[in-house]
């Protein structure tokens, strides 16, 4: 998604591009994720500017491009108990609070805004700037309206291997192509050509997560959904009370091993998609593990008040993170005219197109 949101960019202010693929279509994290434009939990300052300005742009490209499924869907974040409670009221009472839209609300209010809510809970933190897109089709849908441009064209099924002088790189199919400006968005691949340009010591890793889909709910999920641990993972909800609820309120073991939240989101379908885990240490295991799966069909019950819908698809993906604390991609010039954009992390699909534009701007276009 990065890469296809530099190319509108560049299209959009009048560039002729080249977007070359390595497979037949994407199908890396900017599938295997959530759909979410996910401000809620975004870091105070670059990060949370960057999210909203993401958040403004899918939007208007939402209602140009209606295959993306953008929707305003916010999220909700029940909770249980004083101790996340008052991470919640903590993460409401923030300067910042305003501009993401955060309530906290009643659980009765909350089951207003989502009926599908039916579980036990006390109150609700509310993000009305959150939103929705759909994952498995975006890039489709993009593409089709970038295609619509006599200034585009999409090479899929090509790897680039060489930089061969400014501005040129060369593919493994031998061909070289020339331009003003060459951007490598290289998601989770870090290694060969990356590694060669950006030396052995780029501030990027993989990250490795596990998520499902089910069959379709039969009734409207109106937001997306998180649980309380995901307040553990997110910056903008460090606070006193924050400490407080990690040291009263430890995790299971299964949630903590894997590093699990819930963040679940319907589909246009009706399906559910839920998620994740978290896996630093490399080598990656090469299997997906049941007990996560059993966790998050557990707590999403939990919520929902109601038996989940069959599961339908298992799956694990890999994201490139940055590593360098509050930099929201690693952005680098790798050679004359050559620049690596890579490591956004579980921000990408929120941010894709801020990071893109940040881009543009920078180099001018």
């Amino acid at each position: 998604m990065v890469g296809t949101m530099h190319a509108w960019h560049a299209v959009e202010r009048g560039h002729e591009v080249v977007q070359i693929e390595r497979e037949a279509e994407a199908r890396g994290a900017s599938l295997r994720n959530f759909g979410q434009i996910w401000v809620s939990g975004r870091a105070p300052g670059e990060e949370l500017e960057t999210a909203l300005r993401a958040r403004e742009l899918w939007e208007g490209i939402g209602r140009r491009v209606p295959g993306l499924g953008f929707r305003a869907n916010g999220s909700l974040t029940p909770v249980r108990g004083p101790l996340a409670l008052a991470v919640a009221e903590a993460a409401v009472a923030r300067e910042d609070a305003a501009a993401r839209g955060r309530g906290l609300l009643t659980a009765d209010e909350a089951r207003t805004l989502n009926p599908a809510l039916r579980g036990a809970f006390d109150a609700a933190l509310y993000c009305e700037r959150d939103a929705a897109v759909e994952p498995r089709t975006a890039q489709r849908a993009l593409r089709e309206e970038l295609l619509k441009s006599p200034n585009y064209t999409f090479l899929p099924g090509r790897e680039v291997r060489e930089v061969v002088g400014a501005g040129a790189v060369r593919d493994d199919h031998g061909a070289v192509h020339r331009g003003d400006v060459v951007v490598l968005c290289t998601g989770a691949w870090l290694s060969g050509l990356v590694r060669e340009l950006a030396g052995p010591e780029l501030p990027v890793r993989r990250v490795r997560l596990q998520m499902m889909q089910t069959g379709p709910l039969g009734e409207r999920l109106t937001t997306s959904v998180a649980d309380a641990d995901s307040f553990r993972y997110y910056p903008a909800y460090a606070s006193p009370a924050l400490d407080a609820f990690n040291a009263g309120r430890p995790q299971s073991e299964t949630a903590a091993g894997h590093r699990m939240q819930l963040l679940m989101v319907q589909r246009a379908d009706g399906g559910l998609t839920i998620g994740d885990t978290h896996e630093y240490e490399h080598p990656f295991a090469f299997d997906t593990l049941e007990d996560p799966y059993e966790h998050l069909a557990g707590v999403v019950e939990s919520l929902l008040g109601r038996p989940l819908p069959a599961i339908r698809r298992r799956w694990a993906g890999v994201y490139a993170q940055c590593t360098d604390t509050g930099r929201v991609v690693h952005r680098q010039q790798v050679g004359d005219g050559v620049w690596l954009v890579t490591g956004p992390g579980g921000r990408g699909m929120t941010c894709a197109p801020a990071i893109a534009e940040t881009t543009a701007d920078a180099l001018g276009w």
